[in-house]
Parts: structure tokens; sequence; C-alpha cells
């Protein structure tokens, strides 16, 4: 493909805002599928993994291309959560320009200027496209207004702040130069399609700049894999060209690099790069070049600047590394990826129900499997923490749920210490992650709101109404944000709509977090009886029904009061030839149990309390599952912070 007719662009917008239904026109229109094919009648076409489409949410970055008359038009989808902002750092660098999609109603969020400040960071032209203009509380004058002053905050220079401003309605495949006539909260009562913002894209956004005739130079931006061709390496090749069957090297910037799998080649070369400041990481050939035709990809034989290609034959794993050929090994910087916020920890599951419910259950298998995440996904960063354990650090309690999920569903078993927010050291003195926080919830809840916020010690940034839905916009500490989309959810039958995004560190003032009361615990192995559960239930609420499997130091439910309280919960009704009185206990007397959700059981957890993950279970407990060791624990702690304090 010529360079001049090639556009790489990428879809940006915060989660929900209509990213992904709007590339659903972009394929359905531009004629990938005939009309008979069943893709045509699919929504969320790109979102293949299983709990893309679950929750709804792109997670993974994907790219497609499109003909539009003698134009390739490479389309980046990225993730719209805040918590997968690393796959929208490591795919931006692939785009020439951006489309911006923007919520009529719910305007500018949190990751809305996330994405729009990495795109002016890498000088991307933006398009902007207000989406969902048909909905009944759509504000479109205020909508763009917002975008206006956020371009203004982060605009670096003035061609930044003239920007083309299409209005769309998605799911109807529609989009228009100006805002339609008409009732447009009738569905199909305007005529559209997608071809205006084509023609803009094609008219507006560069082609890609390098210099065709220069030595090849490609980032990789991404990984894929194929159980005939092996590992793809991904990315938009910045300079030159390169042939199925040439010989390259991969570098990067001289930075700490393992390369111990790597001794027996070319150690002349190795030399040489060195000395030039840069690292090898791999030489090879080159086996095969694709590229995408839709949504598949096509075996090329040359691949030429700006292209967006998939190269095989080297297994590196190395996200960031530059392909260069062997007489110009320069690497690109790289990729500059935002720190994560917070931590968990995951070890081999070693309660006495281990090994009886997955598939993989032992340390090996556990580590091998995060040694293949640490590879592929660098929005993650993953460390072994000895004794088979690793600590694992993402953005929020999603992208951590997400890995986690995945696992138990591949059939592995482990357990889960407490998350743990990450702390900055500045010249001695500790400042942690600080988020801006928008929360949408029915005008009712306004109360219930502000109580729990302030409670939290959350500051107030803003509050205004829109029909009868009020946003409020807060500043709070990530440390006491964790656990609050689930109360809120609880307590707005829910109807909140909670967003959040890292945009500053402050300093760390030592308070603790959101406080929480004692559990309930097992004291005896068995199965959960009715009879028992019922005498529990008066102490609080139940984490688990009759016929659960139950062991020792397994948490079963939430205290009424601050403390522990130690329950026998498999204790069976004494038989006797009495009927039963009416106040005895009948397994329907049981109230409902509190679901254990991953999201709700990760920032459930205390310091002295584990999450145990299976394929079929997820179950609570303490780490020491004795009453005595954990009195002991608890001493040992005292004596430690007395001695401490005296010296």
């Amino acid at each position: 493909m010529i360079q001049e007719k090639i556009r790489n662009i990428a879809i940006i917008a915060h989660v929900d805002h209509g990213k992904t239904t709007l590339v659903d026109a972009f394929i359905k229109q531009s004629k990938l599928f005939r009309d008979n094919e069943r893709e045509m009648q699919k929504t969320q076409i790109l979102d293949s993994n299983e709990l893309e489409r679950e929750k709804g949410i792109t997670i993974l970055a994907k790219n497609i291309s499109i003909t539009y008359k003698d134009y390739k038009i490479n389309i980046i989808d990225t993730p719209g959560h805040a918590d997968f902002g690393g796959e929208v750092e490591r795919t931006l660098n692939m785009a020439d320009g951006c489309i911006l999609v923007v919520d009529a109603q719910e305007g500018v969020m949190p990751q809305t200027e996330f994405v729009l400040k990495k795109a002016f960071e890498l000088n991307l032209l933006p398009i902007v496209v207000i989406n969902k203009i048909d909905k009944k509380n759509a504000n479109i004058k205020r909508t763009l207004n917002k975008i206006n002053d956020m371009f203004l905050s982060f605009a670096s220079h003035e061609s930044q702040l003239d920007f083309p401003v299409f209005y769309a309605i998605g799911r109807e495949g529609k989009v228009f130069e100006s805002i339609p006539e008409g009732n447009l909260n009738i569905p199909n009562s305007t005529k559209g399609n997608i071809q205006p913002l084509l023609k803009k894209i094609i008219s507006y956004i560069p082609y890609p700049k390098g210099d065709t005739n220069g030595p090849f130079q490609m980032q990789i931006s991404s990984l894929d894999h194929d159980k005939y061709f092996g590992r793809y390496l991904i990315g938009k090749v910045n300079r030159g060209k390169l042939k199925a069957g040439e010989s390259v090297v991969i570098v990067k910037p001289d930075e700490t690099v393992d390369i111990s799998d790597d001794k027996q080649n070319n150690i002349d070369l190795k030399r040489e790069i060195k000395e030039e400041k840069f690292l090898k990481v791999k030489t090879g050939t080159i086996a095969r070049i694709f590229v995408r035709n839709g949504l598949k990809y096509q075996e090329v034989n040359t691949a030429e600047t700006g292209d967006i290609v998939a190269l095989t034959g080297i297994e590196s794993t190395e996200i960031g590394a530059t392909v260069c050929t062997k007489d110009n090994p320069v690497p690109l910087p790289l990729i500059k990826i935002t720190p994560p916020s917070v931590k968990i920890k995951i070890e081999p599951n070693t309660s006495p129900l281990a090994g009886k419910e997955g598939k993989f259950v032992t340390a090996k298998q556990l580590e091998e499997r995060l040694d293949h995440e640490k590879s592929v996904n660098i929005g993650l960063k993953i460390e072994k923490s000895g004794g088979g354990s690793y600590h694992v650090s993402g953005r929020g309690e999603l992208q951590l749920s997400i890995l986690i999920e995945t696992m138990r569903r591949e059939g592995y078993e482990f357990q889960i210490r407490k998350p743990e927010v990450i702390m900055q050291n500045r010249k001695g003195k500790y400042y942690e992650p600080l988020e801006k926080l928008y929360i949408d919830a029915p005008e009712k809840y306004l109360g219930t709101i502000t109580k729990e916020l302030n409670e939290r010690d959350a500051k107030m940034e803003d509050m205004e109404k829109e029909s009868e839905v009020v946003r409020f916009v807060y500043k709070i500490v990530t440390r006491k944000l964790l656990g609050l989309r689930s109360e809120l959810l609880a307590q707005t039958r829910g109807t909140a709509v909670l967003n959040s995004l890292v945009f500053d560190y402050v300093r760390y003032d030592g308070s603790k977090g959101a406080k929480r009361n004692g559990v309930l615990i097992a004291y005896d192995d068995g199965v959960a009886s009715g009879y028992s559960l019922n005498t529990t239930q008066e102490r609080g609420d139940l984490f688990i029904k009759a016929g659960e499997k139950v062991y020792e130091g397994m948490i079963v439910g939430i205290s009424k009061f601050d403390k522990d309280i130690d329950m026998n919960v498999t204790k069976e009704r004494h038989k006797s030839a009495f009927r039963l009185k009416h106040d005895e206990i009948t397994q329907t007397s049981l109230k409902q149990v509190i679901p254990l959700t991953l999201e709700y059981a990760l920032v459930f957890l205390e310091n002295d309390e584990m999450l145990e993950v299976t394929p079929l279970n997820l179950r609570l407990r303490k780490i020491y599952l004795k009453k005595v060791e954990r009195i002991w624990s608890k001493r040992k702690k005292l004596s430690d912070l007395a001695k401490k304090s005296m010296g």
C-alpha cells in the first residue's frame, strides 16, 4: 500500500461512550461482510474475549483495517476504563490521529481527559464525535462546552484547538456534520451513515511519516499468538521496508534487560550494541509478515513505512522493544506507562480444600502462568516475592479482578492477600495516589452519597443536577476509595455510576482507610447446616448457605459488632422423637446471603485475611486458621509495636 494512502487512527473514549459501537458501524458499512453473514447482526464485534462481552467493556486494544475508496484505514479500538489505561498508552503510538468519542449526556469524564492528554503528548490530531445525541437527557451544547474547556486545559499549541466536531447516533451507525433536525428520541427518524466521518479521516488525519528508503525500524506495541504460526509481534513500521526471510535484531535502550536466554546468539553484535548504549534482546529471522485485512490477518511479502504489521519467526515478548536491521540497531524510546496504584499478593492455595476444585494447583504452575502474564501484559507489574508468591500491581480493582477471573476460568487455584495502595517515596516522605471521582446518581440519594464520601474524607469539587440525576465530582485518595463502589451500589439500589482516575500524588497523612466490622469465623471443618446458620445469622450477615463446605478459620459472614466471633456452623439439631417447636430452626428461615463477588471480596479483606480462589468458589479465610495462632499473632504484633515505640 502506498504510504500516502494509509491512515492509522485510534478510537479513544471513556468507558461506555460508544467506541465499540462506532467500530461496529465502520465494519458493517465498509462491507467487510456480506449482508447475510451473521456478523452483520452482531454487536461488539471486536470484543471477542468472554469477559469483555460479559462486562460490556473493552479490555484489550485491537486493530482492524477497512478500505474506503482507495485508502486503507487502520482502526485501533482502545479500552475505555481507566484501569486499562496501559493498553491505551502502548497502542496510541501506532496511530497518527484519533477519534475522541464523548457521550452527549455524560459529557467529559475522567478517562476522556486521560486519553486526550496522552493523544496530545503524541501530537495526534483529534476528531471529536459527540455520540448518543438521541438520548433523552442528552445536552449537546453543555457537552461541547466541556470539551472546549478540556482542550484549552491540555493543548500545548494553537493548532490543537482547531478540531472538527461530529454528532452521532452510534447504535444506528449514523454520523452528522451538524445536529440533525427533528425529534432525535424517535429511533431511525433521521437518515445518515458513517461516510461523513470516513471522508474527514481521509482529509484531516495525516498519512504516516517516515523514510521508506531508510533502515527498517518498528516498535513492538502488542503481541498475539496463533497455533500455526506462533507469536505475532505487532507494531507500526516507523521507517524503511522489510521482506520475509530477512534477519533482524530486537533492541531496547540501555536499561536493565534480561538477555540470559540469548548467550549463543551473535556475541560480537551484542558487544557492539552495548557500546552504543543499546541492549540486544533477541536476534532472528522474520518468517512471515501479516497485515490486517478487515478482521483477519493477510500474509504479505513486504512491510513498508506506515503499515501496521504482525511479524512471526521470533519468540520475543518484549513489548516496547524495537525491531531493526542488524546493521542499524537503533531503538525507539520505550513506551511510558503510568505507574500502578494498587497491588495484591498472589500465592499458592494452602487451605484445607486446596487441590480439590482446580486443574492447576501447584506453585510451579502458578509461577509459569504469572511469568507468561508478565511477558504479554505491560499494564500489570508482576514481581516474585519468595515462597512461590508474587506481587501483582495494577491501576485498580477492576484490572486486578480481570486477571484473577481469567486465571480461575483457566482452572487455577490460588489465594490473595489484601490489596495495598502503592506509595511513592520522595526523599524519605511517602506520597499516595489521589483520584478524581465522578458519581452519577438519582437526586434522592444526595444525602446518602455526601454522608459516605464525608466519612472517607473526600473533598467535593463540583456538583450539578441534570434532570433528576446529580453528578458529584470529588477528590479522594485511592486508599479510601477502595470498597466505595460496592458500598454505594448497595445503598443506591444499583443506580449509582462511579468513575475515577489517578491524577496526582499527595503526602500520606497516616490516617487509616474505611473501617469495617468484625467477621464470623467457622471453628470446625465440615458442612454448614441450616440449624447452625440460623443461630449464626443473629450475629451478622452470612456469606454461605446450608450445605456448603467450610473449614476452621474460614470467614462465613460479617459481624454486627467490631470484633471477630468464632461460630460453630456445622452443628446439626439433636435428633429426638419430639416435633420441632415453632421457634426452632428450619433452613427456610435463613436470610438471604451476601453474594461474594470477586470485586466485593477483594476490598473486604483486612490485613489478617485472605481470599481463596478456585474455578468453583471464592472463600474468605483468616491467614492463621486456628484461633490460638491468631491470638499469638496478634500478641506478637502488639509486642513488636511496643518495642518499636520504645526504641
